[in-house]
């Protein structure tokens, strides 16, 4: 039993390591809870962006015709970045590679777009709306994510020099000394750094959300939902009821 028992272990301690050394969003159950993890995101970041989006509106309302164009510009990159990432959630490599490049690309390259016209923004938004400092965090959050994106595509480029480019793609399992491992593995980090570029610059917004307040309101039209027009009241109804969203304080 003893002998067993070490072979079992040296199992499991096989199968540790060769998963450690792979993509785990490729293999399941790791790439349905990722792409339930992107979905969920995508629509936390587009409720984001979008508020984001009405609380410029109002601030700058007074404001020049750029302002207010590089604000909707911004709510479309955002919501293009948002879209790429739930098709990158729903379309694994290994199942259908080109939708997951292409959700790759909206979701890095419209989120780090989305960036640098928020930090144009910013800029207008400065020093009446808010100080220089907010403006100058985001924009280094705007050349971090630039810079990780090029570090990451040149170091993909050179693994496709090394290996044949399907090869490198769908390849699940790196080990130290294969052919563009290095490669590899710092076109990895860069990937995880402009994703965490992107929420340190959703972070810089929670001192602006609370100075705002969002509701959702549901006004009575009528005290039956039928459709017929005998149903109808002489007396039009008033009720409301509203909802808080997003409650800041001043």
């Amino acid at each position: 039993m003893l002998v067993r028992g070490i072979a079992g272990g040296s199992g499991f301690a096989e199968w540790w390591i060769s998963s450690r050394r792979c993509d785990s969003g490729t293999q399941p159950p790791e790439r349905c809870l990722f792409g339930i993890m992107l979905n969920i995101s995508s629509f936390l970041g587009m409720a984001t962006m979008y508020v984001r989006y009405k609380q410029v509106q109002v601030l700058m309302m007074r404001e020049k015709h750029r302002v207010h164009c590089l604000n909707a510009l911004g709510l479309a990159l955002g919501f293009g970045s948002c879209l790429g990432m739930c098709v990158v959630a729903n379309f694994q490599k290994s199942t259908l590679l080109f939708m997951h490049l292409l959700g790759a690309a909206m979701t890095f390259g419209l989120g780090m777009l989305y960036v640098l016209v928020e930090s144009a923004v910013s800029y207008h938004m400065q020093p009446h709306v808010h100080s220089k400092r907010v403006f100058l965090v985001r924009l280094a959050m705007g050349l971090w994510s630039l810079a990780s994106i090029i570090i990451m595509i040149v170091s993909s480029a050179i693994s496709y020099s090394s290996l044949p480019a399907v090869d490198v793609i769908l390849k699940s399992h790196w080990v130290p000394g294969m052919p563009a491992y290095t490669a590899h593995l710092v076109s990895t980090i860069a990937e995880w750094s402009v994703a965490f570029s992107f929420v340190t610059f959703f972070l810089t917004y929670i001192r602006d959300f609370q100075k705002i307040t969002l509701r959702a309101e549901a006004e009575l039209r009528s005290n039956h939902l039928y459709d017929s027009t005998r149903y109808n009241e002489s007396s039009r109804l008033h009720h409301r009821e509203e909802s808080p969203l997003l409650a800041g304080n001043i």
